[in-house]
This record gives C-alpha cells, sequence and structure tokens, in this order.
C-alpha cells in the first residue's frame, strides 16, 4: 500500500497547484460528467477544457471464494472543440488491486487502458429537458493485470428532466462491445439541489452481460461545488441482486478551465 500511499500523495501536490489556478478566475461552469452512472448532456465551449479525477475510485467484489480490492486513479480529460461536439481522453495512471482467498494473498500494481471518446449535444429550445450522446473507444495499452482482452466500444445516451426547482430527473443507456459481445446498462437518477453548491443523488442501475449474467446496483452521494469552477465528489453503490460489483465508491474532484 505504500506505493498507492506515494502516487495519492503525489496527485494531491499536482492537483493542489491545479486547484490554485483554478479558484483565481471567473467561470460560466457547464458542469461536469462526475459523479455517477451517465454524463452531463451539455457540450463545452471551444477551447475550454476540464479535469476530472478520481482519488481515488474503488470497488469491492466476491466470487468463488476470492476476495477483491481495487483501487483506480481514473482521469478524465474534457476539450470543447466548438459546436455541439467534446473531445474526451481518459485512462488510469495508477490502479492497485488486492486479492485474498484460500492459498491466495496477491498485489497488482499498473495503469489501466486509454479512453478515447466524443460527445454530442444539440441545442434546444426546452428549458427542462435535454439529451446527448457519447462514442468510445477503449484500448488494450494498460498494464497486463488492468487491460482488456480486446478493444471496447461504447455507445450511450442521457437523457435529464428537471422535474421542478430542486429535482433533476436523469436517465442514462449504454451499450459495449467487445469481442463480438455486447454489454448494456441502464440507469436512472434523481437529484437534488439542497442549495446552490450543494447536490444530493440517488441512483440505480441495471446491468446485463453476455458472458456474466444481469445485475442490479443502488447507491447515493453528493457533489459540491467549492468554488464556481472546483466540485468535489463523494459517494457510493452497492449490489443488490445478480452479477455487479458487490462495493463501488467515488471520490473525485473536477476544476474547469474556461474562458
Amino acid at each position: 500500500m505504500r506505493r498507492l500511499h506515494r502516487s495519492v500523495a503525489a496527485s494531491v501536490a499536482v492537483l493542489a497547484g491545479w486547484l490554485a489556478v483554478a479558484a483565481s478566475a471567473r467561470a460560466d461552469n457547464p458542469g461536469y460528467d462526475r459523479p455517477g452512472y451517465g454524463f452531463t448532456p451539455v457540450v463545452l465551449g471551444a477551447d475550454d477544457f476540464t479535469l476530472e479525477q478520481g482519488f481515488p475510485d474503488w470497488s469491492r467484489d466476491h466470487q468463488n471464494g476470492v476476495s477483491s480490492s481495487q483501487y483506480t486513479t481514473d482521469t478524465l480529460l474534457r476539450l470543447g472543440i466548438g459546436g455541439p461536439f467534446e473531445l474526451q481522453l481518459g485512462g488510469s495512471a495508477y490502479d492497485y488491486l488486492h486479492q485474498t482467498g484460500p492459498g491466495i494473498n496477491s498485489r497488482s500494481y499498473g495503469h489501466g487502458d486509454t479512453n478515447l471518446a466524443v460527445k454530442f449535444v444539440l441545442p434546444t429550445s426546452s428549458k427542462i429537458f435535454s439529451w446527448g450522446l457519447l462514442a468510445s473507444v477503449e484500448f488494450t495499452d494498460g498494464s497486463k493485470t488492468f487491460r482488456n482482452d480486446q478493444n471496447q466500444y461504447l455507445l450511450g445516451a442521457q437523457f435529464n428532466l428537471q422535474a421542478d426547482e430542486k429535482n433533476s430527473l436523469g436517465a442514462y443507456l449504454e451499450d459495449v462491445r467487445a469481442g463480438g459481445r455486447d454489454s448494456t446498462t441502464v440507469a436512472l437518477s434523481d437529484n437534488y439541489s439542497v442549495s446552490k453548491t450543494l447536490t444530493v443523488y440517488a441512483e440505480t442501475a441495471f446491468l446485463h452481460a453476455s458472458d456474466q449474467g444481469s445485475g442490479a446496483v443502488v447507491g447515493a452521494g453528493l457533489a459540491w461545488l467549492v468554488t464556481p469552477r472546483v466540485q468535489l465528489d463523494a459517494g457510493f453503490d452497492h449490489r443488490v441482486s445478480g452479477s455487479a460489483s458487490e462495493w463501488q465508491t467515488n471520490l473525485g474532484v473536477s476544476i474547469y478551465f474556461g474562458h
């Protein structure tokens, strides 16, 4: 775990510098894709970008007598390119996996696969409804323990409805194809604005993979706008049925760099 602690400490130092720069300027923040399932159906303005960083995210699973805990420093860079499009580059510079069970006590370190995506959002005249599409490819360039067997191709759709002044309802549909097999996700969420800077959310997701079966998770969390440019998030998801990670948690920071 010392290597994980050193990696987190280094990330803290780097992010502290970014935070100092971001907090000193004005902002018209369009929103972040963290946290939770899905994404915000808004694209960044031309030449604007955001950094969204897991700090780290963590998941735990238990199958066939083996317990697995994984820490992932997920990074997402979003860049506005003008019009209805946005480019995204994602990956994890450092992953840590600990597995225990009968005769097993292994630790693995490395980096995850690289993800390249395009977000597409058309302007709408509606003040209460918005939607967007996201298409991505995830390459097999990660460390041996953490990379996929084949490239993964994702198509996602996000639909948001502002039900009232406080509640925003979301629906996220996703299909991931790899090696001729599909995995699908349907997630529903309710985001409640406690104040102008604090939002809490609840979500449920239904997962299906052709080689692993189906499952469902429920979760909750919060997002806090520390400044107009900086958001902190924390949350969790817990498996309630079928095949899915037993626990997933998110802890992260998102920073907007715009005009």
